[in-house]
């Protein structure tokens, strides 16, 4: 079974797009109730402007296709109340759709290391009386999540290991990305004399 999970992201943009992710997020969350859509806050990166990040745990029989509506860049148009006159009134966020295995054969167990803890934050009655949430860690990589959305310890130990998944995989493609960089920078450091061999 796979979990669905919508990431909203400023990338590298200024604090306006951290705004953005604010904006959009209220955005979704209004939205998707309309569809049939639930959605449950996973993990935020939060700054003092709005967020870096954020995760979401999308449920519903029209998640996938309402999804499809929103994913990639979308554009938020307000005046920056960081600089005031600043001349730009448009910032962009991305969303994606991260689809993930509940069970992702390439995690070996060993590597993973679960800790109980005591959930915190919003949550009414449920929070702060069991230790639900679970804090998990990917001992090779130092990848670290505290999930608390579910009720159960064992269904947050599921969803721990999908975003670490998740994430190992995004790491995976940053590296690619990375060595993609590294061969168009190779154009531009050419030296031209001292050739390490001639060839005539």
């Amino acid at each position: 079974m796979l979990l669905m999970l919508v990431q909203i992201t400023a990338a590298q943009g200024p604090a306006e797009c951290e705004r953005a992710v604010d904006m959009a997020l209220r955005a979704l969350l209004r939205d998707a109730p309309g569809y049939g859509v639930e959605l449950q806050l996973v993990e935020e990166n939060a700054t003092a402007c709005g967020y870096k990040s954020v995760l979401l745990q999308a449920r519903g029989d029209a998640a996938a296709a309402w999804l499809s509506k929103w994913e990639g860049s979308v554009q938020c148009v307000f005046e920056s109340p960081f600089r005031p006159g600043h001349r730009r009134k448009n910032w962009f966020v991305g969303i994606r759709r991260c689809e993930v295995p509940e069970h992702d054969a390439t995690l070996d167990e060993r590597d993973l290391r679960f800790q109980a803890c005591r959930a915190s934050g919003k949550g009414g009655q449920h929070v702060n009386t069991t230790d639900s949430a679970v804090h998990a860690t990917h001992l090779p990589s130092g990848i670290a999540v505290k999930v608390m959305t579910e009720r159960s310890q064992h269904a947050n130990k599921r969803l721990a290991r999908a975003l670490i998944a998740m994430k190992l995989q995004q790491l995976a493609e940053q590296g690619v990305d990375a060595a993609r960089h590294d061969r168009n920078q190779q154009h531009w450091s050419l030296e031209r004399g001292n050739p390490v061999r001639v060839l005539r």
